[in-house]
């Protein structure tokens, strides 16, 4: 699985992030080489419904939210892939809103496979047309993207019931 990163700025409100994991149309160099994500290239992730995870730090131990529940939303404009997400009173999810609030989180990335005929190659610039979107993560530092934007906005208190659950089935 590869994972991409982005900057991220942010706004600390409640307990509510929402922003952008990946942009599209934004070339960045990753591991020497180009690349671009194109409009478009989540829209058969979202369509089918698959269960995809917000986690901090790419960390399976540490779900944030997911699609399944109810408690991360994903959808793609004109910008690229927005994301909306009600963090929970654990941990992860206390210390996410705590380095939101300081404004020092580093970024968003996202974890995902390129589907056979999902990219293409021409003069050094991988494009991705395709993606299979497994996670996407607030991270600590080192983005590889710029322009995306996280905001937390206030919320009523989610409710978590079967999130513990629901990570342990993830994991087996």
């Amino acid at each position: 699985m590869e994972k991409r990163w982005s900057d991220i700025e942010l706004r600390a409100i409640g307990r509510r992030l929402e922003g952008y994991a990946a942009v599209f149309d934004q070339e960045t160099r990753v591991a020497g080489s180009r690349e671009i994500i194109r409009s478009g290239a989540f829209t058969n992730t979202i369509g089918v419904g698959r269960d995809i995870l917000a986690l901090a730090n790419h960390d399976a131990t540490q779900v944030l939210a997911r699609t399944k529940s109810g408690t991360l939303r994903l959808a793609e404009d004109t910008r690229g892939l927005h994301f909306d997400l009600d963090l929970p009173d654990t941990t992860a999810g206390r210390d996410v809103l705590a380095l939101a609030e300081r404004g020092d989180l580093g970024g968003m990335s996202f974890g995902f496979k390129v589907p056979a005929g999902g990219e293409t190659r021409s003069n050094g610039l991988r494009e991705l047309r395709a993606i299979d979107l497994y996670e996407i993560s607030v991270v600590s530092a080192f983005p590889a993207y710029e322009g995306t934007a996280v905001q937390a906005r206030n919320l009523q208190e989610p409710d978590n019931a079967g999130l513990l659950r629901t990570l342990n089935r993830w994991r087996h």
